[in-house]
């Protein structure tokens, strides 16, 4: 069915009323006035005419009215097919209805329905392509966060990577000036990990390396933030904790993974160094990072399975050597 709104019957009836006005002002006034001129001015004057003239004068008054006829009928007959049409439109007839008619109306109708139907189809192709970018550009975004979640990542354990790490490191550190908040750092290595792999694979010290982070995901608090370091090291990133809660912190995790039973290895143990940022000694994230490493191996030398807080008399420590 061909839907028309008020608007469209409005417009349609002002055409209509239009085509009137300009029959009545094209034809039918002009038409009275050369009735009353030729009635009223020239008659009384054909007796005092000429032969000659009065040859001339009354076929061009004939002919002219005889246009004038001709055009008034021709704008009769444009009157009535628009009236029509829009009678037809205004009334909700169905649109081949229109096109079945034989004259302009019909025409006008098929050329328009076509028209309309190739419009249609433009605008689905259209549709369908804008569909197909934004599905692309779905995939792109989902491909986009795939990569910077892979190079944020570290591809063993699923946790975060030293990268990461550092970079939120230098955030709190940042965070931490502007308003005086404590932040701590806690390095852990699992001791003899060396054994694992050569006794029963790197698989297996994969395998081992994974659980202890999910172990230690599951026994941290949420804003902490826990990454593979490297090899079988792991770092762990304490906000607004002083390092003594740093310490109590990682002995209680120390305890947890000794009675776990992380991997086909079973239960493993690991040495723990923490650091704080300070004011006077630690000001910086590397100065932290390496006050915590210099603490890890001061908890090596004390016979491992142990956590060790950074103090400034451990420097000597990385000059003696450990057994991993």
């Amino acid at each position: 069915m061909l839907r028309i709104d008020t608007g469209e019957t409005f417009r349609g009836q002002r055409l209509k009323q239009k085509i009137l006005l300009a029959l009545v002002f094209g034809f039918i006034i002009p038409l009275l006035v050369l009735a009353y001129v030729s009635h009223v001015h020239i008659l009384p004057l054909l007796p005092q005419m000429g032969e000659t003239l009065l040859s001339v004068f009354l076929p061009l008054i004939f002919f002219t009215a005889l246009l004038m006829a001709a055009g008034g009928y021709v704008i009769w007959e444009v009157t009535r097919a628009v009236i029509r049409l829009v009678d037809l439109v205004t009334s909700n007839k169905q649109c081949e209805m229109l096109e079945e008619r034989s004259d302009e109306i019909g025409t006008l109708m098929a050329s328009f329905s076509r028209m309309l139907a190739t419009i249609e189809k433009q605008a689905a192709e259209i549709n369908a392509t804008a569909a197909g970018l934004d599905a692309a550009h779905r995939e792109l975004e989902l491909t986009n966060t795939r990569l910077r979640e892979l190079s944020l990542k570290d591809e063993v354990t699923g946790l975060y990577n030293r990268r990461f790490f550092r970079m939120r490191l230098e955030e709190e550190i940042l965070r931490s000036r502007r308003y005086h908040h404590p932040v701590s750092v806690v390095l852990l290595d699992i001791d003899n990990f060396k054994e694992i792999n050569d006794g029963l694979g790197h698989g297996a010290g994969d395998e081992t390396l994974r659980a202890l982070g999910q172990c230690a995901l599951a026994h941290s608090r949420g804003d902490s933030v826990i990454a593979r370091y490297g090899g079988d090291e792991f770092a762990v990133l304490l906000p607004q904790t002083p390092q003594a809660d740093a310490v109590v912190y990682a002995d209680r995790l120390r305890a947890t993974l000794a009675e776990a039973l992380l991997g086909p290895g079973g239960s493993v143990t690991a040495s723990f160094g923490v650091a704080s940022l300070s004011e006077d000694i630690l000001t910086s994230g590397e100065e932290v990072i390496r006050g915590a490493d210099e603490a890890l191996y001061a908890a090596k030398r004390k016979g491992k399975n142990a956590v060790v807080g950074y103090e400034a008399d451990l420097v000597e420590a990385a000059a003696d050597g450990y057994t991993a």
